[in-house]
């Protein structure tokens, strides 16, 4: 049987391990959950962005029109963009939404935001952190032996300040996304509990049909369902055919009753004319790709190879199709076979290597899967950088090479989001919430491991990131004025971007070098330095 060894000890809990009480492992979750959710309450008055706007068209869809006219309407620029599960979830929002202020929920009135209309769709998001809070306690007790490593994670996840800025100031539901993508990864991991593992899948499909963006880390999924599930079980048909029925099931009630607007559904959720990358560049692989066009651009200009630079200079923030004028202009199919051959090495090994059968090596898989496709994505967001850092969350909380990776990616990609929150005076709010958890996540993890978990040259590369915020919101207008207007923006996403791709290679390295053995000697490591401190 493939990984037979190994999935034998995953079903088993070390004896050492420093095991808590259930009622312990709630209150924890419960006291952290409900701090947050005060300071979140604190953020309704602060700016919100179009994206509010944008769910408050969704709620006056869904509400007002025909299911037949979801995906068709275009009175608001706005449009439904998501897939019918989500449109579905507004549907019932929306029906909550009348009782609050009724003109919310009419197309007509574009840009409504009434005080009322404020406080519903900040209430909902929170509300729906629930479903974070819930996602975050499965997955910690499958994970998260011990209490320390339990609490770590709650701290990490639950008070993220990505998800902060993203959901309760900028305006998304991504909390509650993934929060049902933590329940499906804590399913799938239990190992040799069917009925866990098929719950998993399902959740994960259910996910796929509420953003259909998460379809970047299903081959980790596929990869994973098929060796320690069905390959592992004697009935590989009938477990594949089970699954299979799942997916259908699940894509039935989704597109059921969208079947005849299929094309228009379709091309809502991919548009690819919106060009490789957004109005504000992700601080991905793309970044440093269109900085090199712009220093080259210039050079040629200089040296009078090149007479007109405007359409090379990649900086106009506008969601447009562009042109490189030096280097090639990558399509959506490059970007595609880019991202499938950044994950193919992760996939492989999860595939055909025993040693990788276990779920933490499943969840790094979803990690570099969810690295990649940021990296190399076709009109990738800045915000799709939570989906690799929540997953590695848990990980850093138990192993130090994890948490390593965790303390750069997150303060790099956490950095990038800040410009998300552009008027002046949330300049203090941003450098607060960034301080904060950047040093909160070192101090409780360098606690957690017992050792300084940073390189030099990684530690001068963080300390400057909060620098990075100062010169985009007050420097730059000072050396500059209101010339190169959005420079500060394409320095902070290269800057970023040069973090997030060293965390994408050393991670990709750690993994290749990773085996079964490896997590076993490093926790046991672990415990016996934590019994030697309580005994001195």
């Amino acid at each position: 049987m493939f990984g037979s060894k190994n999935i034998l000890k995953e079903t088993q809990i070390n004896r050492d391990e420093e095991v808590s009480p259930v009622v312990s492992r709630d209150n924890v979750v419960l006291k952290v959950f409900l701090l947050i959710t005060c300071i979140k309450i604190l953020l309704i008055p602060t700016y919100h962005s179009t994206d509010f706007e944008v769910h408050r068209n969704w709620l006056a869809i869904t509400y007002s029109l025909p299911v037949k006219e979801w995906y068709t309407n275009k009175q608001s620029p706005w449009t439904l963009d998501y897939p019918p599960l989500f449109a579905w979830f507004e549907y019932c929002l929306s029906q909550l939404a009348v009782f609050f202020d009724p003109e919310m929920v009419k197309v007509e009135n574009l840009n409504y935001a009434s005080s009322a209309t404020v406080h519903f769709q900040r209430a909902t998001v929170i509300f729906t952190d629930l479903i974070l809070a819930y996602g975050v306690r499965e997955i910690s007790g499958t994970f998260c032996k011990s209490l320390n490593g339990y609490a770590v994670f709650v701290f990490l996840s639950l008070c993220n300040m990505g998800l902060l800025i993203v959901d309760h100031i900028h305006f998304q539901y991504n909390g509650f996304l993934l929060g049902i993508l933590l329940i499906s990864m804590s399913k799938v991991s239990k190992i040799g509990k069917e009925m866990s593992v098929l719950q998993g899948a399902m959740w994960f499909i259910i996910l796929l049909n509420l953003k259909h963006l998460y379809v970047y880390i299903a081959p980790a999924y596929i990869i994973w369902l098929l060796k320690s599930y069905c390959l592992n079980s004697g009935k590989f048909f009938k477990r594949l055919c089970t699954l299979g029925f799942i997916v259908l099931a699940v894509l039935t009630a989704s597109f059921g009753p969208f079947v005849t607007q299929l094309p228009q559904v379709i091309s809502r959720l991919f548009p690819f004319k919106r060009g490789l990358v957004h109005s504000y560049w992700a601080a991905n692989g793309w970044a440093l790709y269109i900085g090199a066009e712009k220093v080259l651009s210039v050079i040629w200009k200089h040296l009078g190879w090149l007479k007109d630079t405007k359409s090379a200079v990649m900086t106009g923030g506008l969601v447009q199709e562009q042109s490189f004028l030096i280097l090639p202009t990558p399509t959506p199919l490059v970007t595609f076979l880019l991202t499938f051959l950044a994950i193919l090495p992760a996939l492989w090994c999860l595939l055909c290597k025993e040693s990788y059968v276990n779920s933490k090596n499943f969840i790094r898989c979803i990690v570099l899967c969810a690295l990649s496709s940021f990296m190399f994505g076709w009109h990738v967001h800045e915000k799709a950088i939570l989906t690799a850092v929540m997953p590695l969350c848990v990980l850093a909380a138990i192993n130090k090479e994890d948490a390593r990776i965790f303390i750069i990616l997150s303060s790099a990609g956490h950095t990038a989001l800040l410009p998300l929150l552009y008027p002046n005076n949330l300049f203090s709010l941003k450098l607060l919430l960034l301080l904060t958890y950047m040093l909160s996540s070192i101090l409780v993890l360098t606690k957690q491991h017992l050792r300084p978990l940073l390189r030099l040259h990684e530690w001068l590369y963080i300390i400057p990131l909060p620098l990075i915020t100062f010169y985009e919101v007050v420097l730059h207008k000072l050396l500059f004025s209101d010339k190169l207007p959005f420079l500060p923006l394409a320095f902070t996403s290269i800057y970023c971007a040069i973090g997030i791709t060293y965390c994408w290679i050393l991670y990709y390295y750690i993994y290749l070098q990773n085996n079964a053995c490896t997590d076993n000697r490093i926790e046991s490591n672990l415990r016996c330095q934590r019994l030697k401190a309580k005994q001195s």
